[in-house]
């Protein structure tokens, strides 16, 4: 029988997904989902976990995967496609493409995530956010959709005042908007407007969804996130080299953990509101991250170097914040993180010693 990835632990996730007692998988039951920015790393879980639900309960949900890069797609989704488990709509969020007929559920997860492109194409990353956004809402106005759930992320809270670290959705921090690395935060705080906008003049059935940063199974081995660094330098036997004194604290989430709760939003959220994904038992410095990589998983063969660059601001960091997403809203719908910070690390690597693109 088909499985939905040729990697064993992300399998595991997927139908740690699909068995999930908190997702009301009867209303997905004969619907019709499209999940943009497929091929990354929360979309494409996404797309495999709605694939394992119906392998699994014969669910009848019409799967599409919108990505902009086909071949990326079909290199990552190849049997899925070809045995018309999913279907592919192919388009970059600001050019042309044809969305299907009928659609019931939209999962936007289309989105710059590259924080160095944040300093190096900042017109792109607000184009993709705003523009993509707005282009794909209107697009979709008429056609009486039973939910539309926005991937946005912990950035919108900006840089929070001294000493606020446990952080609500009522909570909103200071983003200078002259400063270059704000235009991932700014476009993303817009496109929720936009979103709430829609929601009230078009009456489509809008939630949001506040992303701490996620990993697990599926990140690619040249991944350029801080979590994927330590895990490759732990992997390699390679000293981790700190660019800052790595003193930003935020808390994290399993990819698994984040995918329940984001059908989990899309299903059971209010319309218009906003809610915070995160595992707050996470929370942890970049510095500690580092620390806590070297000693549980590099067997003694790396350490943690500090190497201050100039301006880190020019690489694409994010000023010294200290960061905790208090999800006590998402929980109120019954969801609760399930991975603790070891558990993500170990499943992390194992998942990129396999090297594919899975």
């Amino acid at each position: 029988m088909l499985m939905e990835t040729q990697d064993p632990l992300m399998q595991e996730d997927l139908e740690y997904v699909a068995n999930s007692p908190v997702v009301p998988w009867s209303q997905l039951e004969g619907s019709s989902v499209l999940v943009t920015g497929a091929t990354g790393l929360l979309g494409s879980h996404l797309v495999r976990a709605l694939a394992c639900r119906n392998r699994l309960y014969n669910a009848s949900i019409t799967v599409y995967a919108m990505a902009r890069n086909s071949e990326k797609a079909q290199a990552m989704f190849g049997e899925l496609l070809q045995c018309g488990k999913i279907s592919l709509v192919v388009g970059d969020m600001l050019g042309d493409y044809r969305l299907p007929e009928k659609i019931d559920y939209v999962i936007h997860a289309a989105s710059e995530t590259n924080s160095k492109a944040f300093v190096t194409v900042p017109v792109e990353t607000i184009r993709t956010a705003l523009y993509g956004t707005d282009k794909l809402l209107s697009n979709l106005k008429f056609v009486g959709l039973k939910g539309f759930l926005y991937l946005s992320s912990l950035e919108v809270y900006g840089t929070p005042s001294d000493g606020i670290v446990d952080i609500d959705e009522t909570y909103s921090g200071y983003i200078d908007p002259l400063k270059v690395r704000s235009c991932y935060s700014e476009g993303k705080r817009m496109a929720e407007c936009l979103c709430a906008s829609y929601a009230s003049e078009y009456g489509i059935p809008v939630k949001i969804a506040r992303l701490t940063q996620t990993f697990g199974t599926g990140v690619t081995y040249n991944d350029g996130r801080v979590f994927a660094q330590f895990a490759r330098c732990a992997i390699e036997g390679r000293d981790i080299v700190l660019k800052t004194k790595g003193e930003t604290l935020r808390s994290y989430c399993y990819v698994a953990d984040a995918v329940v709760a984001l059908l989990t939003i899309l299903l059971k959220g209010a319309v218009g509101e906003a809610y915070n994904v995160a595992n707050r038992e996470t929370a942890i410095t970049i510095a500690d991250m580092a620390q806590f990589v070297c000693e549980k998983f590099a067997n003694s063969k790396s350490n943690v170097v500090y190497d201050i660059a100039e301006s880190a601001e020019k690489l694409g960091y994010n000023p010294v914040m200290k960061i905790s997403l208090n999800a006590r809203k998402l929980k109120q719908l019954g969801w609760k993180p399930s991975f603790d910070l070891f558990q993500m690390f170990r499943r992390t690597i194992e998942s990129m010693k396999g090297g594919s693109l899975q």
